[in-house]
């Protein structure tokens, strides 16, 4: 019995384009491993010179600690239950926020890209919310919901939404007419269409839009606590300022940046799995 791929010459087409990806070949191994050994290299560096300024007095080290002081801070706040609480304080609000901006932008924007009229009448209306920083909007924030979880999320939403929402337009809007022309004179409907050839061509710019949207949604999320006073991180940098403990904040500082990166990682990960029949992660064999 035919499927519904084997019906639709085209879709099938475009289903099986990627097929199944090439083992790597020891010439693209080689270079993964000298990437990631580039990679470390340029960390061990940045340590070192974090290290050395300090101690050579070329920035002040009261205000600045060296790596050997601030690294040890930063592994006994694993042991921290206080810095576990924050930490989920803030994770909590970068889970929502972006949660809720993906479930609101990623449809409202197909429909967008899909709606000529729709797309003329918003545009206007979204180039002029998208460059209003968040930040200015934490007086009103605090305003409407207090210092609360409901506050961050506020400000994560409005920062992650445009970023999100616009991908989405573009992804359906750098749809090929060439493949949607020839799905039509095969037969599909628009709803096959839509499922077979733009959804497809969106998802890699919809995947790009949560990437740049989560990195928002973590500077928010920090900003928020560490100018409001909301629990969470931001607010654990704020105390340590305020007490004097340099050691402490930069540990904090940079457990902001690997949870940013770890992250950006899963979501990178993540892209690869869902997204393994498009051309960009795909191993070719040399």
């Amino acid at each position: 019995m035919p499927t519904e791929e084997s019906a639709h010459p085209v879709a099938g087409a475009l289903s099986t384009a990627g097929g199944q990806a090439r083992p790597p070949t020891p010439r693209r191994t080689g270079a993964l491993w000298r990437g990631r050994a580039s990679t470390w290299t340029g960390v061990v560096a940045a340590v070192a010179l974090w290290e050395l300024l300090p101690r050579l007095g070329i920035l002040p080290a009261e205000y600045i600690p060296p790596a050997s002081v601030v690294l040890p801070t930063l592994v006994g706040l694993f042991g921290d239950g206080a810095f576990w609480s924050d930490l989920g304080a803030t994770l909590a609000g970068w889970v929502i926020g972006l949660s809720l901006s993906t479930v609101v932008a990623v449809p409202l924007g197909l429909l967008i890209g899909t709606t000529p009229a729709l797309h003329r009448a918003t545009r206007v209306l979204i180039e002029f919310f998208r460059p209003i920083p968040s930040v200015a909007l934490i007086p009103l924030a605090i305003l409407v919901f207090g210092i609360t979880l409901d506050m961050k999320v506020f400000l994560i939403v409005f920062a992650t939404f445009w970023p999100i929402l616009v991908q989405s337009v573009y992804g359906v809007q750098d749809v090929d007419p060439v493949a949607r022309d020839s799905a039509r004179s095969f037969g599909l409907n628009r709803r096959e269409i839509f499922f077979h050839i733009t959804l497809p061509s969106a998802a890699p710019y919809v995947v790009t839009g949560l990437r740049l949207a989560s990195a928002l949604a973590i500077v928010l999320a920090v900003t928020g606590e560490l100018v409001a006073g909301a629990p969470g991180l931001g607010r654990s940098i704020l105390v340590a300022q305020s007490a004097g403990a340099s050691d402490l904040m930069y540990a904090l500082i940079v457990v902001t940046g690997l949870v940013s990166l770890l992250l950006s990682a899963a979501l990178s990960a993540v892209e690869r799995t869902l997204l393994h029949w498009h051309q960009s992660h795909r191993v070719v064999q040399s």
